[in-house]
């Protein structure tokens, strides 16, 4: 399987290992994050769980706030009734089902520290019990307003890469190219990519996953203010060189794309990724131009055309 003549290999295999890919699985899935399945940790870390808190998806931290919220006061309004219904001052409800709304709803308004009168708790234990419950509010709801601080403060990236690889003709050459814009309207300084092709070969009769740093045209820029098409040069050095579509296919080749840059809203260095394998490539194709002026004229840049690409011949 020697489709590609060998360069110098990166000493660090980026975490991924040697061992060769199979049915073309991707390394790096295409919003960066590793595609590796993860068994044989705990359901549950009680250590990981701010960690989980700060990274899980909006939808779900809402989900898990709430259930977490209905909870808590279903266990007090369940201690409420057990206590003695007819402790709570107010609770006028005749039926079980009743009687534990009224628990339900003191417990909202307790835990909240709203008090809106209506019910109030006599008797020490009761009293005690809410009481209790007053203060876990208190923690409860500042370590709820410190997740939404780590969630809205988190710095993030906001990169968008182009979803396919073109090779277009490139000064005597061709060129592989991507492109990747900024989604906000902050700037981004000092943005340094870099690019490598892992792909299966056979090394002292072993099959295995080697890892190649690709050459750019340009790996650095200093600030991102437009869209930036990333060139790696197909000259007679590169690893793609006189290579076709079905050798890429059967060395199950894949790009990965690695993004370093400065925020300056932030003020902190944010990382994107993404990764290209051989189906993403478009042999004979280049980028539409994304940006133009108008009549004023004053720069455009349309993000809508990221993704437009047309033939070469």
């Amino acid at each position: 399987m020697a489709f590609f003549r060998r360069k110098v290999q990166f000493n660090d295999d980026l975490g991924f290992g040697s061992t060769p890919v199979i049915k073309n699985q991707r390394v790096l899935n295409t919003d960066g994050t590793a595609n590796v399945e993860r068994t044989g940790l705990p359901w549950f870390k009680f250590d990981d769980t701010y960690t989980r808190l700060v990274t899980m998806s909006w939808p779900r931290f809402f989900l898990v706030i709430l259930i977490t919220y209905l909870i808590v006061n279903t266990l007090f309004a369940v201690a409420y009734n057990v206590i003695g219904i007819e402790n709570l001052n107010g609770a006028k409800g005749i039926t079980l089902r009743d009687q534990f709304f009224d628990a339900f709803f003191f417990s909202a308004q307790t835990i909240s520290t709203v008090g809106y009168g209506h019910i109030s708790p006599q008797g020490f234990i009761t009293s005690v019990l809410a009481a209790f419950e007053s203060m876990l509010g208190l923690l409860a709801f500042a370590l709820a307003t410190g997740l939404l601080y780590g969630r809205f403060s988190r710095p993030t990236s906001k990169v968008s890469f182009s979803k396919k690889m073109v090779i277009a003709p490139y000064q005597n050459h061709t060129g592989l190219m991507c492109r990747l814009v900024n989604l906000r309207k902050n700037s981004l300084i000092d943005i340094e990519a870099q690019m490598f092709m892992t792909y299966n070969e056979t090394v002292d009769g072993k099959l295995k996953r080697s890892f190649y740093p690709m050459e750019l045209e340009r790996s650095k820029i200093s600030i991102l203010s437009l869209n930036w098409t990333i060139v790696h040069p197909i000259t007679e050095d590169s690893l793609l060189f006189e290579k076709t579509l079905e050798e890429l296919k059967v060395a199950e080749v894949e790009i990965v794309l690695i993004l370093k840059a400065f925020d300056d809203t932030f003020a902190q260095t944010i990382h994107a990724r993404t990764s290209y394998q051989d189906e993403d490539i478009e042999w004979n194709s280049k980028f539409e131009l994304m940006h133009y002026h108008n009549i004023e004229g004053k720069t455009v840049l349309d993000y809508s055309k990221l993704d437009k690409i047309t033939p070469t011949v």
